[in-house]
């Protein structure tokens, strides 16, 4: 097994950050994290996709249609997925490869997700498998469908190719530690869930995709912000940082994982907190 080296390690720092000619493929991508990583993917040069399930149709689109013309119009598409399906995830990767990468596909972030706040011994079954049916078999069906198209590119292209497939998983700081004072153990275990199976990828596909974590920690999205104003108050004296998190202060991140810029690295889980858990 080998790790698949930087293409061109001496030249410029800027240049290993690009991403002209690269397809992206971005889930739960149209608000929140995923869509300024997305935003960001485009940004750095790639042609992305982004898949919604809650959106309205005509707003997604919309939102690709901005984000393309923000870019010089640049390809950026919007589509209906259900992450919990299977067969939904394997229909939209068969679309973006064919309407969008020409063929090819470059980059994926695991990103569709949920989350709720429940006791733990209240906990309706329902309620707890549709958790992880999302954050983590969701998950998982995007990263097995990567995975086939990554293993098949770099067979094609000849063991030797350089350009292999970066994927990305969303996890949170929620697998590291225990937040409070929100009751959310179904939600810690399924993110904690992904940092492993990332761990887990990264080693038994070495050969033909790099699996990486992002692990944010307190984000100023709609999600976070609908939480009662005392929880904010207490996040804020647990922080070092003192603040919330702009989702768009991610996207570099993202950018560094799906590049050449981070060539030699798989199995990590960034953890971008503020300092929340250092103390």
């Amino acid at each position: 097994m080998v790790l698949a080296p930087h293409p061109n390690p001496t030249a410029p720092v800027l240049s290993h950050f690009d991403l002209t000619g690269k397809t992206a493929l971005v889930t739960g991508g149209s608000r929140g994290i995923g869509l300024e990583v997305a935003r960001g993917l485009s940004e750095a040069g790639a042609k992305v996709a982004i898949t919604y399930s809650s959106t309205p149709s005509a707003e997604a689109a919309q939102i690709a249609s901005s984000i393309s013309f923000a870019n010089g119009g640049r390809p950026f598409k919007a589509y209906k997925c259900n992450v919990r399906s299977r067969v939904d995830v394997d229909s939209v990767f068969a679309s973006v490869i064919e309407e969008l990468g020409d063929g090819k596909l470059d980059i994926v972030v695991a990103n569709a997700g949920i989350a709720e706040h429940i006791p733990a011994q209240e906990y309706p079954e329902d309620k707890f498998r549709e958790m992880f049916d999302v954050n983590v078999n969701g998950a998982f069906w995007t990263a097995q469908a990567a995975a086939r198209v990554f293993e098949r590119q770099w067979k094609e292209g000849g063991e030797d190719t350089p350009h292999r497939g970066s994927l990305i998983f969303t996890a949170s700081v929620s697998a590291t530690l225990v937040n409070v004072p929100q009751k959310q153990a179904a939600y810690n275990a399924s993110k904690a869930a992904l940092v492993h199976l990332s761990k887990s990828l990264a080693v038994e596909w070495v050969d033909f995709m790099r699996v990486n974590c992002v692990s944010p920690g307190f984000i100023e999205t709609d999600m976070l912000l609908v939480h009662p104003e005392e929880w904010r108050k207490q996040w804020f004296d647990m922080i070092p940082g003192r603040r919330l998190c702009k989702a768009a202060e991610l996207k570099g991140s993202y950018v560094y994982l799906a590049s050449d810029a981070s060539s030699y690295m798989t199995g990590a889980d960034l953890i971008i907190d503020g300092g929340y858990t250092l103390p």
